[in-house]
């Protein structure tokens, strides 16, 4: 283990001390803060500790934008805010935090964290610079120095209503600058998920990254692959699931980390043919922008089942040129594709289950014999795969008339739609492929397939 080479002091010297903005000279307001938030301040106070909220609530309510979450910070040690707040539990291995709960708002509550000097027993860093324990408390002069952009280190103090400011993030603030505190190459090797903290900030505030901070990201994205999966699981939801997704996976190419998260998706954009994988994806998060915007609801497994389709439907298309049954073919690309995915971002069974459903009713659509159209419909993931084909049509080049067809099926009567069916069987030319594909399903010699 090797420690840190860059002591609070040193970092000190970058700024002499807080520029303290009282009330008349910033845009923050109380009846901006949530109520609950205010409590937890007020109480504090009342009980004698310093209080101030910190981080993206002070960013956003400067923006003018309304905060997801109210982040407090205190002198307060995690058991003494235990004893203030009876609603209160305290959470965190590596850094106690405490939760006070009001229903189902949560208000977290971070104790100052403080400087480590080099050798300390609190501090240690594995041998490529990231920070694998830290657990010493401090005050708010070194708390500062512990966060990691300027403009997330703005404190709204509840005590005169001012913001302190120690490290320039008010004038990055208000020239649109994302800039980290301290050494950039420093602060990444620490926590390599700053890279995509930066790159999401960037792209959500519509700020510029600074020279200096920008400049090292792309040298340094491997190390992302020794942050746990499960963690860039949760980092990619914020990624992509906020309202920005095509910008941020443009940003994310740019500096080389889109790679770090979907090396599949990255290797199949670089053999696209005819532009069609990166314009289905392209397109699919376009489609996931558009219902943020539009207020509606979007699920990660469906945005992440279009990411890999691509690598899938290779899989698959190699299989079956091998002689495997289309369906297994699917079955089998779905569990290689996602048993390779997960060694980089570890989703949640739950979303692994969902995305196979998609992408193995994909080719059922083509079949709409007898009772096979009813037997699709009545499928639980039936609606998002039917999105799932209307996307493809879009992006690349399938069939329109298949979409019409499956539009049509779900609004008529159950009558109107046996009769679309019968209309179906009534084709010569239909019942011509549908022969040629019979014969051609006897003459190939299947091996035995596990099922998915």
């Amino acid at each position: 283990m090797k420690p840190s080479t860059q002591t609070t002091e040193e970092r000190a010297q970058i700024k002499p001390g807080p520029r303290v903005y009282a009330r008349s000279e910033h845009s923050i307001s109380r009846s901006q803060v949530s109520e609950n938030a205010l409590k937890v301040l007020y109480r504090l106070k009342k009980a004698g500790f310093e209080a101030y909220l910190v981080g993206g609530c002070v960013r956003d309510l400067l923006l003018g934008r309304e905060p997801k979450d109210f982040d407090v910070v205190t002198d307060a040690r995690p058991d003494q805010i235990k004893k203030v707040f009876r609603n209160c539990r305290l959470v965190g291995r590596r850094f106690r935090l405490a939760h006070v709960q009001f229903g189902r708002d949560i208000i977290e509550v971070a104790t100052f964290r403080g400087s480590v000097e080099e050798n300390s027993e609190h501090r240690f860093l594995n041998e490529e610079g990231r920070l694998l324990r830290d657990n010493q408390y401090g005050n708010i002069e070194e708390d500062v120095w512990r966060r990691d952009f300027t403009v997330n280190s703005l404190y709204y103090n509840i005590k005169d209503f001012s913001v302190i400011d120690y490290v320039g993030g008010m004038e990055d603030h208000l020239s649109g600058t994302l800039r980290l505190i301290g050494d950039p190459e420093t602060r990444f090797r620490e926590d390599p998920v700053r890279m995509l903290r930066a790159v999401r900030f960037a792209v959500k505030l519509g700020f510029n990254l600074h020279p200096d901070s920008e400049k090292p990201i792309a040298g340094l994205a491997d190390l992302l692959n020794n942050i746990p999966p499960a963690r860039l699981f949760d980092e990619t939801l914020k990624l992509f699931l906020s309202g920005y997704a095509l910008q941020t996976f443009e940003m994310l190419r740019h500096y080389d980390l889109f790679r770090e998260l979907f090396p599949l998706v990255e290797d199949s954009l670089a053999e696209e043919e005819e532009g069609f994988p990166k314009l289905f994806l392209i397109k699919a998060l376009e489609n996931s922008d558009a219902r943020i915007t539009d207020g509606k609801t979007v699920t990660a497994y469906f945005l992440f089942a279009a990411f890999l389709w691509n690598p899938v439907k290779a899989e698959a298309k190699r299989q079956i040129q091998q002689g495997v049954n289309e369906t297994i073919a699917y079955q089998n690309a779905s569990s290689e594709i996602i048993n390779r995915q997960l060694k980089s971002t570890a989703f949640p069974k739950r979303i692994t289950l969902a995305m196979r459903e998609v992408w193995t009713l994909q080719p059922r659509f083509s079949r709409r014999e007898g009772n096979r159209p009813f037997r699709l419909l009545s499928h639980p993931r039936f609606r998002a795969a039917y999105d799932f084909l209307l996307l493809r049509i879009q992006a690349e080049g399938e069939d329109p008339a298949l979409g019409v067809w499956w539009t049509e099926f779900q609004e008529v009567s159950e009558l109107e739609q046996k009769k679309m069916i019968a209309s179906l069987s009534r084709n010569p030319q239909r019942k011509q492929i549908k022969r040629r594909r019979t014969n051609k399903a006897k003459a190939v010699n299947r091996h035995p397939q596990d099922n998915v």
